[in-house]
């Protein structure tokens, strides 16, 4: 086992961890006492085997704050993998309600539900766009009269002396902005934090992240990022679309709110994590596409971070969703420009249109391109490294919400202090021409007709930084100022990625590398003072802007399409294609990819696209979950109430067999049945008698699962009686009659295809004579993966 290091929790504060299992060993060694685990009824509950989990709760009282109750530290050990992460029902649960309802349809039905899909992604781009334009439009309001304000009042001390106020007024405004920001994540919806792409992630690969699609988190999302990017700290307003337009897609696809406790009757046959899910893939393609106006980036993101299931219908109407997302954030704000029809606002960020004739490229410079992407993969691998035990120590001693936002109003003074320095002492000053397209020129000691070139990457928004450094004429900065902008710019973003506010890195990462990348085209240009054209400086920095962000989030296929996109010119498709491949290499020989690190940091059963390289040698049998929990097709309502309450086990899908009579052989599989279905039966009280003495009222429908869809009641919400315990339940019409099963012989990497591909839940494995043996889930998969040290085997932990 490695040493203890931390936890970051993307859950709510108030979740509750379930209870340790039978011998759990925690993490100083010791044992818990083992419970009673004895269940009433008839005895036909079948157990087969039996897992250990870690239970992480039980070692944090040693160091509790006697005053409040709370740790002062939270430990963790990374070869742990949390057992709170419930997976996706990808696959259609086909019942008896199923398939009669499927058969009942006509083919109009269908065709009239395929134009619902098509209508729901039309609202989910148009919706994501409109969200894009809010955020765009009070991030241009709130931060232009910010940097008004403090350009006045330099200019005013300038001349009389006392620029120490304006610092003073920088840093309260940054702080003001970051507190409110601050204070909406850390104490309403800490799922809110971030960029929301690594939990948007985990959901597409079939993790259930709590909360993470909830209207609540869209709300907190959207003020607490234009916060963040209006207080002037390190962070973008893009990667936050991503996650935006995933809860969209979540929310209109359903046609209710489960928050507001309003349904609206509309798409109730989408009720289901198959349906949810892929909408939820259109809505995070929308969120990329009005981020970066790169539609066809944002099917491909899609597509790369995780749908496992993938069809030419599918890809259709996800590109529909982002092209109508991006046309409708385009059509905004050419209104609120007061230019109505003039569409050149794709996305939030505008790089610039880069014309082939000033910037060709040469086959020469393509060597010089890739050693830019190898400097990009380990800067990158530097700033993940750095984040990684940032974080460590971050939710180790800040878990607390207060701590975090006073944590967040620290970075954000300390941005505006090294940006007020930087600026002071900087002497680099050029000539205010009538080209000029600065928002914000500061003149400070420079000469009349003269602006500091330092204050045009600092005292501006991101986005407008990379535009300059792209675009800027040769000349207009020298290298010590894009050398310390750099050096400050990439451990301010470093620091603040994690915070906890609603930001991307996606923008940090571009103006880090926009920077150092202009930085080589001057040093290159000098190197030939003959001929010092080809190496224009803008070129360069959109080479390096890509190789940083690569070296980053590690992302190949759509980032390549969306930097093209953005840029609006397929010429530089093969050198950015060949610096973010290089760039991915050389970071991953040292580290993860950003979004990774969270993940993993997180505990999360994800599932890459294959198995370990080296797990052949594996069976069902050796990586299977025990003890297994089997119900009989006629089973008694107390049994199935005692083993739904027993909290030492966290079982959601049980195996349903039968028992041949008058006969001494086992029972065999003839289903599958999940917890949430169980509840609603006992919620509705289906039980064999009352259907008989017809006291039930109607027939149970596919509609009242929809309905309890997605927030099922816990059981200890259900009342059942001390008679209605000695009733039977009869599961044969709601089971799954035909769950995916694999020989016990099968080996992981195959069990890994099948259940990946297919978007599974729960995998029995049966033996020869088809009685079952054991159940294969996400975590048991998850659990193997490749280290240091070859194939290495995760522990599971009740956290």
């Amino acid at each position: 086992m490695a040493n203890i290091t931390k936890k970051v929790s993307w859950s709510s504060r108030g979740d509750d961890s379930a209870l340790t299992g039978e011998g759990t060993p925690l993490l100083n060694g010791t044992e818990i006492p083992k419970p009673s685990r004895q269940l009433s009824g008839s005895g036909s509950v079948f157990r087969i085997g039996r897992f250990s989990t870690v239970d992480l709760e039980d070692d944090i009282t040693s160091e509790e704050d006697p005053i409040r109750g709370r740790p002062k530290e939270i430990p963790h050990n990374e070869k742990l993998l949390s057992l709170k992460y419930e997976s996706l029902d990808y696959d259609n649960i086909e019942n008896q309600l199923f398939l009669e309802e499927e058969r009942r349809m006509s083919h109009m039905g269908f065709r009239c539900l395929e134009i619902s899909r098509w209508v729901i992604c039309g609202l989910i781009g148009i919706l994501t766009g409109l969200i894009a334009c809010f955020i765009d439009i009070m991030v241009e309001k709130l931060a232009g009269y910010k940097y008004q304000v403090i350009k006045e009042n330099i200019e005013k001390f300038t001349e009389v002396g006392g620029l120490s106020i304006s610092l003073i007024l920088w840093a309260v405004l940054n702080c003001a902005f970051v507190l409110v920001g601050g204070v909406m994540v850390a104490f309403f919806e800490p799922i809110a934090a971030g960029s929301g792409i690594p939990q948007i992630k985990c959901y597409l690969n079939g993790v259930k992240i709590p909360r993470v699609v909830r209207l609540k988190t869209l709300v907190v999302k959207v003020i607490g990022v234009i916060c963040s990017v209006a207080g002037g700290l390190a962070v973008g307003k893009e990667g936050p679309m991503i996650h935006s337009g995933a809860v969209v897609a979540a929310g209109v696809s359903q046609g209710r709110s489960t928050s507001l406790k309003r349904d609206f009757k509309m798409f109730e046959y989408f009720r289901r994590d198959t349906e949810k899910r892929d909408f939820v893939s259109a809505g995070a393609a929308a969120g990329v596409s009005a981020a970066f106006g790169a539609p066809v980036g944002g099917v491909l993101f899609s597509l790369e971070e995780g749908a496992s299931f993938w069809n030419q219908m599918l890809t259709w109407r996800i590109f529909f969703a982002s092209m109508i997302s991006t046309f409708t954030l385009n059509f905004f704000l050419s209104i609120y420009h007061g230019k109505p029809g003039d569409l050149s606002n794709p996305g939030l960020i505008n790089f610039g249109r880069f014309e082939s004739d000033s910037v060709a490229y040469y086959y020469y410079e393509i060597p010089l391109f890739m050693c830019m992407g190898a400097l990009g993969g380990l800067l990158g691998a530097l700033f993940n490294s750095l984040n990684y035990w940032l974080t460590i120590f971050r939710i180790r001693y800040v878990h607390r919400p207060c701590l975090q936002v006073i944590e967040a109003l620290l970075v954000a003074a300390v941005t505006a202090a090294v940006s007020f320095t930087m600026i002071y002492f900087s002497n680099d000053c050029q000539p205010l021409g009538p080209e000029h397209n600065e928002e914000y020129p500061l003149q400070l000691f420079c000469a009349d007709g003269e602006y500091n070139a330092m204050a045009t990457a600092f005292f501006n928004t991101p986005e407008r930084s990379v535009r300059s450094l792209f675009h800027n004429q040769p000349g207009s900065y020298n290298p010590l100022t894009l050398g310390l902008f750099t050096l400050t710019y990439f451990f301010l973003a470093c620091w603040t990625y994690g915070l906890a506010v609603s930001a991307g890195v996606f923008i940090p990462s571009l103006l880090i590398g926009a920077a150092w990348g202009r930085l080589c085209g001057i040093l290159l240009a000098s190197f030939t003072p003959t001929s010092p054209i080809w190496a224009d400086p803008g070129k360069y920095a959109l080479i390096g802007a890509a190789a940083q962000l690569g070296g980053i989030v590690r992302m190949t296929l759509s980032l390549t399409v969306i930097m093209v996109e953005a840029t609006g010119n397929v010429t530089y498709g093969l050198p950015i294609m060949l610096v973010l491949m290089i760039a991915k290499i050389v970071g991953d020989y040292f580290q993860e990819g950003l979004y990774d690190i969270h993940i993993k940091l997180q505990s999360v059963p994800f599932l890459h696209w294959e198995a370990p390289a080296t797990s052949h040698w594996l069976t069902a049998r050796e990586v299977m979950s025990s003890p297994v929990t089997c119900f009989n097709r006629i089973e008694k309502v107390g049994t199935i109430v005692d083993v739904l309450s027993n909290t030492s086990t966290n079982h959601n899908g049980f195996p349903v067999v039968v028992q041949v009579l008058d006969s001494d052989e086992p029972a065999k599989l003839c289903g599958l049945i999940l917890r949430s279905q169980l509840i609603v039966l006992l919620k509705h009280k289906v039980f064999v008698e009352l259907a008989r003495s017809r006291l039930s009222q109607r027939k149970l429908q596919l509609k009242d699962f929809r309905d309890a869809y997605p927030r099922f009641p816990p059981i200890q919400s259900i009342h059942v009686s001390q008679d209605e315990r000695e009733c039977m339940m009869d599961l044969t019409e709601f089971m799954n009659p035909t769950p995916y099963t694999v020989p016990q012989d099968t080996s992981l990497p195959r069990v890994f295809k099948l259940f990946r591909a297919l978007g599974l839940r729960h995998l029995v494995v049966a033996d020869d004579v088809n009685r079952v043996i054991g159940l294969v889930t996400r975590k048991d998969l998850a659990r193997y993966h490749l280290g240091k040290h070859g194939l290495e085997e995760l522990q599971l932990a009740q956290t």
